[in-house]
């Protein structure tokens, strides 16, 4: 019985999402132009090609940025509970931020923080 309700809640939001997206398409106004198909940034015509390479640099920052982002969001669990994990979450703290200090000491030493 269950199941059965499943597949109709699915089959359900499916239809409903199809229909809407044909509502759409009936009712939006259509108009081409060459200009709407060209890259745009900032209102300043693009000179060359849209595929430049980047610096891998770049990638490597936002990759570091984002880890140590999501390292620190952690940290907030363990500071509502620390009172009851004693001893042992703070020696289990204590070896997590080890850990990211490690890790921030090994990129910077690689020299992925230096912005050239």
């Amino acid at each position: 019985m269950d199941f059965i309700l499943l597949i109709a809640v699915i089959i359900t939001a499916i239809l409903l999402a199809a229909l809407a997206l044909k509502t759409a398409r009936l009712l939006s106004p259509r108009s081409y132009n060459p200009q709407k198909s060209e890259a745009y940034e900032c209102g300043i015509p693009t000179r060359g090609t849209s595929w430049m390479q980047f610096k891998v640099g770049y990638y490597l920052y936002a990759i570091l940025f984002l880890v140590f982002d999501v390292e620190t969001v952690f940290l907030f669990p363990w500071a509502v509970v620390s009172k009851e994990l004693g001893m042992m979450g703070l020696i289990s703290f204590l070896f997590f931020l080890l850990i990211l200090v490690l890790g921030l000491a090994y990129a910077w030493k690689k020299g992925v923080l230096e912005w050239k």
